[in-house]
């Protein structure tokens, strides 16, 4: 699982008075996979090493003596920086969670055979110990919505062998995904790698998609299809808004239909206007790369003011 480094860290948040006071633990499991956990395990692991000069191992993460923790694995946007992905994470941690941050590349999505590779390692990650037996919580945002359909795919070839992980989560937030036709992934990648050459990107990208069809467009469509499937049937909310210019709404609407059809228990956050940024913005004052912000709903200090409907997020989907 890679090469384990650790270090105690003070939370940095506006968000609590609580969370300012505590600390927590970080560990690199795998390049672009890092896992947060709290000071209960960060107490332990200090009196181990205390004891031991040995280097830690998986099994010292975790605290037989009390129930694990859930587990909130969040899949950044493409190009998230840690000072947005930080309130995100601390959100989680003061609601009780461990967080698994799992960041994408760019080459992942444009080579999808590497994104299923790196998809595949996520998901032996979570099947792993410490994570293995946890329930879970999963926030896919923007790019990193691909990266989570790419387990999807995984878990639907076998189901048997990845049964346990499809049973563990226990709800699925989706904020602001890059869905649609090959247009919208094209503008998706001139907005978040060269902005000022956006439409050179995009146009490039489109050719690429032509030129690579069968590696590109026809997995990009499989993946499409295998998330409306979905093979994880746990309650699930959507942010969306209806002029994001990476999100075609249809196909949101048609997803959660879908689900819906199939039983699912599914909640749509959805506006008008286009926000420019996340839709937990409100609560955590974050904004993603590749989501530019529009002149229409916003005030003079780049503030929406057009709400999404919806009622508690994070308390419906996991209590």
């Amino acid at each position: 699982m890679g090469n384990v480094s650790l270090c105690i860290s003070p939370f940095r948040t506006d968000m609590s008075s609580d969370v300012k006071e505590e600390t927590f633990v970080i560990r690199s499991i795998a390049k672009g996979i890092t896992y947060y956990y709290t000071p209960v395990r960060a107490a332990r692991l200090n009196k181990e090493r205390q004891h031991s000069s040995l280097s830690v191992t998986n099994q010292s993460l975790q605290d037989s003596s009390t129930e694990p923790r859930p587990l909130l694995v969040f899949f950044s946007w493409l190009g998230a920086q840690p000072g947005p992905v930080a309130k995100y994470r601390d959100l989680y941690l003061q609601r009780g969670m461990d967080v698994l941050l799992v960041q994408s590349s760019v080459m992942h999505f444009l080579w999808p055979r590497w994104g299923a590779e790196y998809g595949l390692e996520v998901l032996k990650v979570l099947e792993e110990q410490p994570f293995s037996g946890r329930s879970v919580l999963v926030h896919a945002t923007s790019i990193g919505g691909y990266t989570f359909s790419q387990i999807l795919t995984h878990i639907t070839q076998d189901p048997e062998r990845h049964k346990t992980i499809s049973q563990r989560v226990k709800g699925h937030i989706y904020d602001s995904l890059v869905v649609g036709t090959l247009e919208h992934m094209a503008v998706g990648l001139g907005k978040t790698l060269l902005p000022c050459l956006e439409g050179l990107v995009k146009n490039t990208a489109l050719l690429y998609f032509w030129l690579f069809k069968s590696q590109t467009a026809d997995i990009y469509k499989h993946s499409i299809q295998v998330f409306q499937s979905a093979p994880i049937t746990a309650p699930a909310l959507f942010f969306y808004c209806e002029n994001d210019p990476l999100c075609d709404p249809l196909m949101m609407e048609k997803t959660v239909e879908l689900w819906r059809r199939r039983g699912l228990s599914v909640q749509k956050s959805s506006a008008d206007t286009f926000w420019g940024k996340g839709f937990l913005d409100t609560a955590l004052g974050t904004a993603s790369p590749d989501r530019k912000k529009t002149h229409k709903g916003q005030n003079r200090d780049g503030k929406c003011y057009v709400k999404p409907k919806g009622t508690n997020t994070l308390d419906h989907l996991y209590t």
